[in-house]
């Protein structure tokens, strides 16, 4: 499958801002200085979108999906989880992961900073 819509998907978030690591080749998105998403390619420039979700969803999508959602890329492997582009995994799956992803980056900032996140004032 294509999941080139990925990361104009995750920009349309409030907030959310990416930046380049070119010595990672990796783009990275943030929400209010938070990263919770990165899309680059792992040794064999396979490419690959790598999210933070929460721990059993990980356990769970990787058990699902064997060998398409695999523990994060050079990431915490608690916590981190990467897709490979290429895979079978259906567009909902993804959306909900990226949606997921999103909401691990705004509940890991202040509830000061979320709201104002939230009501459009980032």
């Amino acid at each position: 499958m294509s999941y080139g819509w990925l990361g104009g998907y995750l920009l349309q978030k409030a907030g959310v801002t990416t930046d380049y690591q070119p010595e990672w080749q990796a783009t990275r998105y943030f929400v209010g200085g938070k990263m919770f998403a990165m899309q680059g390619g792992d040794r064999n420039k396979r490419p690959i979108f790598t999210m933070k979700l929460e721990p059993s969803l990980g356990d769970f999508l990787r058990r699902q999906y064997p060998g398409a959602v695999v523990p994060g890329y050079y990431m915490n492997k608690v916590h981190w989880n990467s897709l490979y582009l290429e895979s079978r995994v259906p567009e909902e799956t993804v959306r909900e992961m990226a949606d997921k992803a999103y909401e691990a980056g705004l509940c890991a900032l202040s509830k000061k900073k979320r709201s104002e996140i939230e009501n459009g004032k980032e």
